[in-house]
């Protein structure tokens, strides 16, 4: 009876088998996710007041491969370096003044984000199953701008921060909700891949 519930909360799918791995290996691989999310933050659209990045495509295919776990603990370990000073935030800001300016909410969604992501996708809401894939990068991308847009209404108001904070981001979303489902497809275990929704 143990083996059976034990085995129920292991993670489906899993490509990198990070969890598995010596806690070096996890350093290695939350070393990596930090730089692959700073490298993404340099990707951006200037706009007022926040700017277009990769960072979302970034968090949730970090959450995706990492599994939630992992993929929380290497977006936080992001943040706190953008916090503590290093050019790891959009356009290479670094400081912890940009965690309560018109950007906070956003930066405090992510690891939110990559958890929920990270944490369905252990359980089937992957690249074996590419529209599920799609659904849960566009519901990590949506809950982003949803605690972005909750905390830049505080600032600005409701109304502008739909106009400004949302708005302009829901056909980048829905961009990268597709790239980090085909990305997610390339990786998937073949010999497991499914084609049914």
């Amino acid at each position: 009876m143990s083996d059976i519930a034990s085995a129920s909360f292991k993670p489906a799918f899993s490509p990198l088998k990070l969890n598995s791995r010596s806690h070096g290996i996890q350093l290695v691989a939350v070393t990596l996710g930090t730089l692959f999310l700073a490298l993404s933050s340099y990707i951006e659209v200037p706009m007022v007041p926040v700017p277009i990045t990769m960072q979302t495509f970034a968090v949730t295919l970090v959450g995706a491969l990492y599994g939630w776990r992992l993929g929380g603990i290497t977006i936080t370990a992001w943040l706190v370096e953008g916090a503590f000073g290093l050019p790891v935030l959009a356009g290479g800001a670094a400081g912890a003044h940009h965690f309560v300016g018109a950007t906070g909410g956003y930066l405090f969604a992510f690891p939110v984000v990559g958890m929920l992501v990270g944490w369905l996708a252990e359980r089937g809401w992957n690249g074996n199953r590419v529209l599920r894939a799609f659904a849960v990068m566009l519901m990590g991308n949506a809950l982003c701008l949803t605690i972005g847009a909750a905390w830049l209404a505080v600032l600005i108001g409701a109304e502008q921060a739909i106009v400004h904070g949302v708005l302009p981001f829901i056909v980048g979303a829905i961009l990268k909700s597709a790239l980090g489902a085909a990305t997610l497809r390339a990786v998937a275990p073949s010999a497991k891949r499914v084609d049914q929704v």
